[in-house]
């Protein structure tokens, strides 16, 4: 029995492997997809190339339009000075400016060696977000609605390589600019690795592109770092409440000064970040006004400890 020539052959076209393989029609072809949310692997983001152009981008661009966009008052940088690296950044969330806002302003020593915690279900549920938020932020997937166990084994495992993690524990951006109560997932994170949290009030997003803007509005902002917070001995129930709490301290610091703001946080041991009644007008009322200032003169230092207040690299 004689055997006739491929048809590629007679085209002049070399075979497989030199060309795509014939498959019978019989068969369902699917293309292969990078997975997405969790499963996305980000490990390409943090080879030096790419960190190199991300420390460019955010010394050179991000930094600056963050300045302009913003106008930022850094204080309290110098409280993490003497902790040795790394650590868990946990700041309010109340705009999508919070991460580069933060992010440029953090400490030259975290700046370049710094994740992202984002929302697996909302900045990696497209391939092409997927790769601009991990390339630009060196954004990481996580879950916020459940524990998953890829993305806690993945902050455990960069933490453990010497990287920081700036993370929001409320979990998304507050609808109407009040706090809201912080998820567990920081200080489970934080006893579990044994590294300190770093508390971080920031005010004046909200305003300036709040969750439901659709326009950008040019404002004054806040950023007030707290003193680490160690894990020791607490649960993961305890530790959480005292996050909240320091970031609640460091709001009222903020408007006022440091003694008066350490004397409400001992007269109120359950002080929370988020208020107790939402629906309250008080509560909106009392939220701090769109430009943050000072209501009065403080009496006392409202950074005590903290030598370095404005403009820190």
């Amino acid at each position: 029995m004689k055997l006739s020539k491929s048809s590629n052959r007679s085209k002049g076209k070399l075979g497989f492997p030199y060309s795509k393989p014939q498959v019978p029609g019989t068969l369902e072809v699917t293309k292969f997809k990078d997975p997405l949310g969790t499963s996305f692997d980000t490990s390409w983001a943090r080879v030096y190339a790419v960190r190199l152009l991300r420390a460019i981008l955010i010394d050179n661009v991000i930094r600056p339009a963050t300045k302009v966009i913003a106008s930022p008052e850094v204080h309290g940088k110098d409280r993490v000075e003497g902790v040795s690296s790394p650590v868990i950044f946990a700041s309010n969330h109340a705009s999508h400016l919070d991460t580069p806002l933060v992010l440029s302003n953090l400490p030259e020593r975290y700046r370049h060696r710094c994740v992202v915690a984002a929302g697996a279900d909302y900045f990696f549920d497209r391939r092409w977000k997927a790769y601009l938020w991990s390339g630009i932020l060196g954004a990481i997937p996580i879950e916020r609605t459940k524990v998953n166990r890829r993305s806690a084994e993945l902050s455990t495992q960069l933490i453990s390589e010497g990287w920081s993690l700036l993370i929001f524990p409320e979990g998304g951006r507050t609808p109407d600019g009040l706090g809201q109560n912080f998820k567990g997932g920081v200080a489970q994170l934080a006893i579990k690795t044994g590294v300190p949290v770093v508390p971080i009030f920031l005010e004046g997003t909200y305003e300036i592109l709040g969750k439901r803007s659709r326009t950008l509005k040019p404002g004054k902002t806040r950023i007030v770092f707290g003193r680490p917070i160690f894990p020791d001995q607490r649960d993961a129930r305890e530790l959480t409440e005292t996050i909240e709490t320091e970031i609640a301290t460091l709001a009222l610091e903020s408007h006022s000064d440091y003694w008066h703001a350490q004397v409400k946080k001992h007269q109120d041991p359950e002080l929370t970040f988020a208020p107790k009644d939402r629906a309250s007008w008080i509560a909106e009322w009392e939220r701090s006004a769109k430009v943050p200032k000072r209501k009065k003169k403080p009496i006392w230092p409202p950074y005590f400890g903290s030598s370095r207040s404005i403009g820190a690299n």
